[in-house]
């Protein structure tokens, strides 16, 4: 360590770091993903209220409309995509070490991708 670092505070020191300039933008997403979540989340719960006591082939008929395969889609979209934001946050905070940080960052982008696109998948086959 310098010895002009040593000698800084620790907010001295991160003064002349500069911003990341990366956290107006991904705070926006997060938000923006949350409110969109609200009423999606209402809507799906009202339906599974609704669809309470039921078999497979009345899901299977229900999830066949294209108001819900749509609004199953954007739900499943927007939670994956809120899930990625805030696991990027956590990662970020709390590991300390670039590679894995790096690694894990890319690791759950890679798995949340991958799951929202087999449940996608999955809502167009059944809605075709």
């Amino acid at each position: 360590m310098s010895e002009k670092r040593r000698m800084q505070s620790d907010i001295a020191h991160a003064r002349g770091l500069g911003s990341a300039k990366d956290g107006v933008p991904h705070w926006i997403a997060q938000r923006v993903t949350a409110i969109a979540l609200l009423p999606l989340v209402i809507w799906i719960v009202y339906s599974f209220l609704q669809m309470a006591g039921s078999g497979h082939e009345e899901f299977v008929g229900w999830l066949s409309q294209p108001v819900n395969a749509v609004l199953m889609i954007l739900f499943i979209i927007a939670a994956f995509y809120h899930s990625v934001l805030g696991n990027q946050v956590i990662i970020e905070d709390y590991i300390h070490h670039e590679g894995f940080k790096i690694f894990k960052l890319v690791g759950q982008k890679l798995f949340f991708t991958a799951l929202g696109m087999a449940c996608i998948f999955s809502i167009l086959k059944i809605a075709l």
